[in-house]
């Protein structure tokens, strides 16, 4: 079992953040077939471009970078907050000094994707660093670009929602409703699932959150410098896009009621979303979005409410029926 001491000013200094190197990391990974398989028509999609990729650049040498759980810590850089773009970290990528990627490059030369020669001859060359950052940026833009506005607005969801929890039922609430092996105990979080046991204090540095997409479907965690103390958990909506647990009842019995795209759109509000968090998430137009949820609250099925510059939509208790979820 692992456990975080947590004090009150730690809770103060926790806050959420994006990650789109780990994302990538974590797909490549998935493709590689150490993680959990990707979804058929995602890996189908996928495949060829992944296979070009490993022909054509040094991603064979990205890849001895990782092992089945992690990775190198210069090609995942700790990310600022939600803001964080792929521009940000691969920014942070080319300027890794050659002398503090050494450590990482010296540990993926002994394992055995370091046979190919190609590979080994990237990560002992002096120029590894801005040859391993060309490699993922291709793989970002080939790989991982196009459906990152998608995925981008999960996770931002994802974070609409958990401070919502926090706003009403507090921290520990908010925490145990990442994982269900998670629970606060005696001012601390303990991850009865991780095979590494231990205790972290955070000593006032505060917990950083990360929802993912890609890593999962169980939560992992940063336990040492350069990163923050760090819970990276699935995000909700994730298994969904995964195929795993659906949980929404018969979707062609509210399309026939409400219509198809209401109907989505409805299933979708899960978690509060505005207009924009919803058109990229369903990949519709935002007029047409904004339209469908004006029908959708004239009947009574949807409110809305301002929060910082957005207007977040959410279902009613008669939503929620029709849906046939309960309060996520």
């Amino acid at each position: 079992m692992l456990r975080f001491e947590v004090r009150v000013d730690d809770l103060l200094r926790s806050r959420f953040a994006l990650s789109p190197a780990m994302e990538l990391s974590a797909l490549l990974r998935s493709l590689a077939g150490w993680n959990r398989p990707l979804p058929r028509a995602w890996a189908a999609r996928l495949g060829p471009a992944w296979e070009r990729l490993r022909r054509e650049t040094e991603l064979d040498a990205v890849l001895a970078l990782h092992t089945a759980r992690s990775g190198a810590d210069f090609v995942a850089p700790p990310p600022r907050g939600l803001s964080q773009t792929w521009a940000d970290d691969l920014a942070a990528i080319r300027a890794t000094p050659p002398a503090a990627a050494r450590r990482e490059l010296a540990a993926a030369a002994n394992r055995p994707a370091a046979r190919d020669p190609r590979v080994r001859a990237v990560l002992d060359s002096a120029d590894a660093v801005p040859r391993i950052a060309e490699a993922m940026d291709r793989a970002w833009r080939e790989l991982l670009a196009a459906d990152w506005p998608q995925l981008r607005a999960i996770c931002e969801r994802d974070v609409v929602h958990r401070v919502g929890v926090i706003g009403e039922h507090g921290w520990a609430t908010a925490i145990e409703s990442l994982h269900p092996g998670i629970a606060w105990r005696a001012d601390g979080i303990e991850l009865g699932f991780f095979l590494r046991g231990g205790t972290v204090r955070l000593v006032g540095d505060g917990l950083l959150l990360i929802p993912s997409v890609c890593v999962g479907p169980s939560v992992a965690a940063h336990l040492e410098d350069p990163w923050p103390r760090t819970l990276v958990y699935p995000a909700r909506g994730t298994a969904a896009l995964w195929g795993e647990q659906e949980t929404a009842p018969g979707p062609d019995a509210l399309a026939a009621l409400v219509g198809r795209a209401r109907a989505r759109l409805l299933v979708a509000l899960d978690a509060p979303a505005s207009t924009s968090h919803l058109a990229r998430t369903l990949a519709m137009a935002p007029g047409a979005v904004g339209d469908h949820l004006a029908v959708l609250r004239a009947a009574g099925l949807l409110v809305r409410a301002r929060s910082g510059r957005s207007v977040l939509y959410r279902r009613t208790p008669l939503g929620e029926a029709l849906v046939g979820g309960g309060p996520g």
